[in-house]
């Protein structure tokens, strides 16, 4: 016979199980939740991110998964902040590739799984390239950007083939760019050997930088030229007077990206894109910025992570195009309607095989700076070319110093 004190024992232990059973349900239920949600931030444009969002819905509702995604408009360096903090994202959709350094060095970069980047997939090595960090991969790339040559249609007849040509052209159409933009000059300054920082088999050097050397020089000679010996542009030009004039029609000539395609567009102007003209019988090369996407290191949902970036990367490339006038970085991309149709897009692809990936360590934070103020020391003539590249260099070098 069972005692009573036996029969109450069981009633408290039933009980006890199944409250636990049921909170333990509970629990089990919250963390499948939050298992199917993913933040994903992005520094893309507010347009971007408004045609981007739907995409990333459907994404969501295939695959079971709740995506927010959030426009970032907050400086690049607190992400750093917001990922060492529990609202920091799973994802970011879009970042230029010149932060990857300081945020790996930071512990904040996720490796890309192996097989998630095909470079077979890519239309250049570089583009993989600004993505790679000692050897390793940490964000697939999205789409890039580099200048090339814009030109109005009604002024010149003839594009030109060669920087003489154009130098020829230009004292009677006109030309300006935002000549005192290290990210503009620098085509001219490594187009005859100048480099910011040496790279060694895809290892870029801090210690070895390229920006005195004799074609450095050279450059920075020619890029003075422009101002106090051809007089095509004052020396306090900046990018909004120098966009200005030619989408009034004043020049005939300017170079920037195709951040300013949009802009040239509503205006009305009838206009061209070509690849930079060459320089000492060679291709002139470019600066290069790749927006990226990558996964935080402090993210619990990481494969979820690399999986929503692998599918959206395809799946935005026509998004980044006709609304973000970017330019694209997987091979198959070139065979859509989105870049078939943009008259422009094939001289910025074009000029993009030329292009040298802006460094993509934390040394890269010490080279706007000195390279901006000499810059504008050198057109106004107050420093000749050699000063100027001595210049940047030894304050490149004490921006470094100061890093560590």
């Amino acid at each position: 016979m069972i005692s009573k004190r036996t029969k109450l024992f069981a009633m408290v232990m039933a009980s006890t199980f199944m409250v636990g059973a049921l909170y333990g349900c509970g629990s089990s239920d919250k963390k499948a939740t939050e298992d199917k949600k993913l933040l994903v931030w992005s520094h893309l444009t507010q347009q971007e991110v408004d045609k981007i969002k739907p995409l990333a819905e459907k994404w969501g509702k295939e695959n079971n998964v709740d995506v927010e995604l959030v426009i970032d408009k907050g400086e690049m360096q607190a992400y750093i902040q917001a990922a060492n903090s529990s609202k920091g994202p799973d994802v970011m959709f879009g970042m230029p590739h010149d932060n990857l350094g300081t945020y790996e060095k930071a512990g904040l970069l996720a490796e890309v799984p192996s097989g998630t980047i095909n470079k077979d997939d890519y239309v250049s090595n570089q583009v993989v390239d600004s993505v790679t960090i000692g050897e390793k991969q940490y964000a697939v790339p999205l789409a890039q950007e580099t200048t090339a040559l814009f030109y109005n249609k009604e002024k010149v007849k003839e594009v030109p083939k060669t920087m003489e040509n154009l130098i020829e052209e230009a004292k009677n159409v006109g030309f300006k760019y935002d000549i005192n933009n290290f990210y503009n000059s620098f085509s001219f300054i490594a187009a005859d050997g100048g480099y910011v920082y040496k790279n060694n088999n895809g290892t870029l050097d801090p210690n070895d930088i390229g920006l005195n050397n004799e074609g450095a020089i050279k450059g920075f000679q020619f890029i003075q030229d422009l101002v106090t010996k051809y007089k095509f542009m004052p020396a306090d030009i900046n990018g909004d007077l120098a966009k200005g004039e030619f989408s009034s029609g004043k020049d005939g000539f300017y170079i920037s990206g195709p951040w300013d395609i949009s802009t040239f567009k509503e205006t009305g102007i009838d206009f061209g894109v070509s690849p930079l003209p060459k320089m000492n019988g060679k291709e002139t090369p470019s600066f290069m910025g790749v927006q990226t996407a990558f996964v935080s290191s402090k993210s619990k949902k990481q494969d979820l992570g690399w999986k929503f970036i692998k599918d959206m990367a395809k799946e935005s490339s026509d998004v980044l195009i006709n609304v973000g006038s970017r330019i694209p970085v997987l091979k198959s991309a070139l065979e859509s309607d989105a870049y078939k149709e943009n008259p422009y897009m094939q001289a910025f692809v074009e000029q993009a095989k030329h292009a040298i990936p802006m460094p993509n360590i934390p040394e890269v934070q010490a080279m706007w700076q000195p390279a901006a103020d000499n810059l504008k020391l050198l057109t106004s003539g107050q420093i000749d070319a050699k000063q100027c590249a001595d210049n940047i260099v030894e304050q490149i070098k004490q921006g470094i110093a100061q890093q560590k």
